[in-house]
């Protein structure tokens, strides 16, 4: 850990400690909180400064749109915080995001990196990255300065005193398995017979350097939680006692307007019977649905309704609906959720 590129942003006081988690959920100011709202990974783009990751976004008018204390979940990668033009590190489109979401008292879930690293580095993360290979800088022109550890480093010293960051995820979906063509196509892949360990100790290090850093502020790990390598059946629970995981996740696709999809050994009330056992709260931090040319949106937004109340009678801690885009394709079948798509209602009369 070199820490020599961190350049913290200076605050007269620690943030006051707003979100909490427990065996019976989340809370807000010492209140139960089922917070719902959107995963937004568009945020941090700026074609003038980034190469951005989709269309640019219109930060007051999209958390202006959001029900009270909604969670938004972003992308926080070191690409987006890099230069396109000079190559040196440029966190004004990311400093715009928490601005913004502290303007209209919103919070926000920043993701500091992708599995499938798609938006970052495009490198994907296999075994070696999850041992060894987060510790090393992998340099590329517009998009990466340092490895993923000074990245962690220095966007949690910055960012650690911001009063939306509800939580930081450091990978979004990890899965320490191995690519055995040039594609890295998942139905290629192999999984170790230690992936969990190895899982289990990123967690362990990484989270605790982290903390280390923020003490304040609770971790979530990104799992998709649907039998994927390192957390399928009882490994997801073993994975989950680590001490610097605070909040479980479960991603949700398919099953339209099923609460509780997935078999026995990987489906979301096992998962939510496993958190039950590690006394932390679940977020199902990713539902999507296809709408557009293939569905309604009056009629997605009753299927997740139907899904999301169920989910939270079942025992779950949030939910965030995949993925709101400034420039819906209401021609295509897509997961877009637009500005004015109905499922704002349904976010708004389920949130607490």
């Amino acid at each position: 850990m070199t820490g020599m590129f961190t350049t913290p942003v200076v605050a007269d006081s620690p943030k006051t400690v707003r979100v909490g988690a427990s065996s019976s959920g989340l809370t807000l100011d010492g209140q139960p909180w089922w917070p719902t709202g959107l995963n937004a990974y568009q945020l941090a783009t700026d074609w003038s400064v980034n190469f951005g990751c989709g269309a640019m976004v219109d930060l007051d008018a999209y958390f202006g749109s959001l029900p009270p204390n909604s969670v938004t979940r972003f992308n926080a990668f070191q690409a987006l915080a890099v230069n396109k033009v000079s190559g040196e590190m440029d966190f004004g489109p990311m400093d715009a995001v928490f601005d913004a979401a502290a303007r209209h008292n919103q919070f926000t879930i920043p993701v500091l990196s992708p599995q499938d690293s798609g938006c970052d580095d495009g490198l994907f993360k296999s075994r070696d990255w999850y041992t060894d290979d987060w510790k090393v800088a992998n340099l590329i022109p517009g998009r990466a300065t340092m490895s993923f550890q000074d990245w962690m480093h220095t966007a949690v010293d910055r960012w650690k005193n911001e009063p939306s960051v509800a939580a930081w995820e450091l990978v979004g979906e990890p899965e320490p398995s191995l690519c055995t063509d040039a594609a890295c196509n998942w139905w290629t892949r192999t999984c170790p017979s230690d992936s969990a360990q190895v899982l289990r100790e990123f967690f362990d290090t990484a989270g605790a350097e982290l903390r280390a850093i923020d003490p304040n502020t609770l971790i979530t790990a990104g799992y998709v939680g649907g039998g994927q390598c390192g957390t399928a059946g009882d490994d997801y629970q073993y994975v989950s006692e680590s001490d610097f995981v605070d909040i479980l996740q479960y991603h949700d696709y398919g099953a339209n307007g099923v609460p509780l999809p997935g078999d026995q050994w990987n489906g979301l009330a096992r998962r939510i019977e496993q958190a039950t056992n590690v006394s932390k709260p679940l977020l199902v931090a990713e539902t999507g649905e296809l709408a557009g040319s293939c569905e309604s949106l009056a009629t997605r937004a009753t299927n997740i309704e139907t899904k999301l109340t169920g989910q939270k009678a079942a025992g779950t801690a949030g939910a965030l609906l995949w993925a709101f885009v400034p420039d819906p394709r209401p021609n295509e079948c897509t997961m877009d959720i637009g500005p004015v798509d109905p499922l704002f209602d349904v976010i708004a009369s389920l949130a607490s």
